[in-house]
């Protein structure tokens, strides 16, 4: 007869902890089974450690207040005014959302000069380079 290789090995700890078995109460490395009324005198393995649920990392957005020269940059989403300019550009509405009211009519008749206004501004936006009525630059999407 053949003795198996598991003779005499430490025993592991179950892979799915059965009910009623808990860690020692006491504090040793082992586990111990409540009957429902008490602890018995019933002793296992130490149990696995429960596995802590893993925090999603939130990724860290940080606002920028000014630009490389120290002047102070738009509170509009560049965006929304990308958004705006291209799905709207023809009618001037992105710059009616940054505050240039006057060149938002001029685009809005003119159809945004013929959508190549429209179309520069949607690049100077893309690029950052894209202006309130203020003269601050559009660069928090």
């Amino acid at each position: 007869m053949s003795q198996s290789p598991d003779t005499g090995a430490t025993p592991q700890p179950p892979r799915e902890i059965p009910a009623g078995w808990y860690p020692d109460p006491e504090g040793k490395p082992q586990s111990r089974y409540w009957d429902g009324d008490a602890w018995t005198d019933q002793v296992g393995p130490a149990l696995p450690q429960a596995a802590q649920p893993v925090q999603p990392v939130q990724p860290v957005i940080q606002r920028v207040e000014v630009d490389a020269d120290g002047r102070p940059v738009s509170d509009r989403s560049r965006l929304a005014a990308t958004l705006l300019c291209f799905f709207l550009g023809v009618f001037g509405v992105h710059r009616f959302y940054v505050g240039k009211v006057g060149t938002g009519v001029l685009q809005v008749v003119t159809f945004g000069g013929l959508g190549i206004w429209a179309l520069v501004d949607l690049v100077l936006i893309i690029v950052g380079a894209f202006r309130d009525k203020q003269e601050r630059l559009l660069v928090n999407w």
